[in-house]
């Protein structure tokens, strides 16, 4: 029975809030940057991709021997030292005096986003195994809105024209300050004496794990296609095409800030159903349409029927019957972010093949797929 005195409770929610938010801050602050990186350092867009992987590698890397970390020591120390150290990476891409160095520093970039963004979810399933309702989505919009904001002041520094270098700096150390106070209030959750290193998902784990697998891919597909789908196919102007993406994260940002409600209200099983169908709606609008305003408004469903998928399967992740909460997360998250990263080039290789067009019906397929595994998510501890 989970006795955590209320005001206690309150103060870890808040802390985690803060925490998803700043994963968000700092990973959008590097990503706005990155063309400002690849001038100074006059890396050809080849040799860029070529450095650019070093950070999945890390991520993918860092995803067992955390959750392995989280079960023997607990996710309050692994979160302390992997956020601060993905604060403090961030200062090192800046660093990098070639691409070598770059690659190496986004290694450990990637590789400490992983360990923050994995041992943050275990703090936040505890804290909504003690609130015993809904509250996961809440602190996915909460880095989803860390995002936006780093995006914002990433694009605001390079139009005052503020080098990489003092940006990062600056993020780093406003970042690392937030996350020293959020540190003093996260939850201490008793470590566990023996078990797996990994679990590799089957069963339920599977199922969830192809959940975040199809989720994670057709987010992936927006962020790196939706722009060009936009100009090519629909023939709107390079700004137009823009606004896909934002529509898209503004979306997901408005849809978890209300998740909580109506998951209460209508059961993960519901919103994950409605979610994977109003997802593949979402991309047959935009499919079926040569008006941008219309291609618009089906990136909107298509963020609104993702945003609540992987908080919900990160929620059930961690109530699996006989597996530890960091082991289970761990698992799942290495199918979700598998599918984010190798859904952009599948797409393009499709595209290669045929056209655009039917690389974005085959995620509004596997949207589908979401909608006939939802009945996973009821899993009871």
């Amino acid at each position: 029975m989970n006795t955590t005195a209320p005001n206690r409770l309150v103060q870890a929610r808040i802390a985690i809030y803060v925490t998803f938010f700043i994963c968000g801050l700092v990973l959008a602050a590097w990503v706005s940057r990155i063309p400002a990186i690849k001038q100074h350092l006059g890396l050809s867009a080849g040799e860029l991709g070529l450095v650019l992987a070093s950070a999945p590698i890390g991520l993918v890397l860092a995803m067992p021997l955390t959750g392995w970390l989280i079960t023997r020591r607990g996710s309050h120390p692994v979160l302390a030292w992997a956020a601060l150290g993905n604060c403090a990476a961030l200062p090192l891409l800046a660093l990098a005096p070639n691409g070598w160095m770059l690659a190496l520093a986004l290694f450990v970039f990637g590789f400490a986003n992983a360990a923050m963004d994995i041992s943050m979810n275990a703090q936040a399933v505890e804290v909504e195994k003690r609130y015993a309702r809904p509250i996961m989505s809440s602190f996915h919009a909460l880095f989803s809105l860390g995002g936006l904001v780093g995006a914002a002041l990433g694009g605001g520094a390079a139009a005052i024209s503020l080098a990489p270098l003092p940006f990062f700096v600056w993020m780093a150390l406003g970042s690392s300050l937030l996350m020293l106070w959020a540190i003093r209030h996260l939850l201490e959750v008793q470590p566990v004496a023996s078990g797996p290193r990994f679990v590799w998902p089957r069963g339920v784990l599977l199922g969830l794990g192809l959940i975040v697998f199809c989720t994670g891919l057709g987010e992936g597909a927006v962020a790196d296609w939706s722009a060009v789908f936009m100009k090519q196919e629909i023939g709107t102007s390079e700004a137009v095409a823009a606004l896909a993406f934002s529509a898209f994260s503004a979306a997901m940002v408005v849809g978890r800030l209300s998740g909580d409600a109506l998951i209460y209200r209508f059961g993960p099983v519901v919103m994950a159903r409605a979610g994977g169908l109003l997802a593949a709606t979402g991309f047959v609008t935009t499919l079926a349409t040569s008006h941008p305003e219309v291609a618009l408004l089906g990136f909107v469903m298509v963020g609104l029927g993702y945003c609540t998928l992987f908080p919900l399967v990160f929620s059930a992740a961690g109530r699996v019957p006989g597996v530890q909460p960091g082991i289970a997360l761990a698992s799942v998250a290495t199918l979700g972010y598998l599918g984010f990263l190798s859904g952009p080039p599948v797409i393009g290789l499709i595209a290669q093949v045929t056209s655009l067009r039917v690389s974005f019906a085959a995620v509004a397929g596997m949207a589908v797929v979401i909608t006939l595994l939802a009945g996973l998510l009821q899993v009871k501890k």
